[in-house]
């Protein structure tokens, strides 16, 4: 499998418009890192990561986010997580491995 992590690709999460940069890309999926995203991504006030979400979900592009457990991000970032344990496409994990691992049994 090649390598699927957004900062070999120039890929960031910073707003909605990087979304179709991410889907049209020419990956089957992604793996992102927390230095690959801005910290605005993470303010979920401005809905940023809602909007990302959902277009990739739309386009059916899976993306793993890798944050570590101690992300320091909030109880909301927690939260979300949390709701994304079992989603599709989007999906959060603690280690690089892991995300490979879940993209691995996704992409064919």
């Amino acid at each position: 499998m090649e390598n699927l992590r957004a900062k070999t690709h120039n890929l960031k999460l910073q707003n909605v418009n990087d979304a179709m940069d991410i889907i049209g890309s020419g990956l089957p999926g992604c793996i992102f890192t927390q230095e690959d995203i801005d910290p605005n991504f993470f303010d979920l006030k401005n809905r940023i990561a809602g909007e990302v979400f959902q277009k990739l979900t739309t386009y059916n592009f899976p993306i793993a986010i890798v944050l570590p457990d101690d992300h320091g991000l909030g109880e909301r970032i927690t939260e979300l997580i949390r709701d994304h344990k079992n989603h599709n496409c989007v999906r959060f994990f603690t280690s690089i491995e892991q995300a490979e691992s879940w993209l691995k049994t996704i992409i064919i």
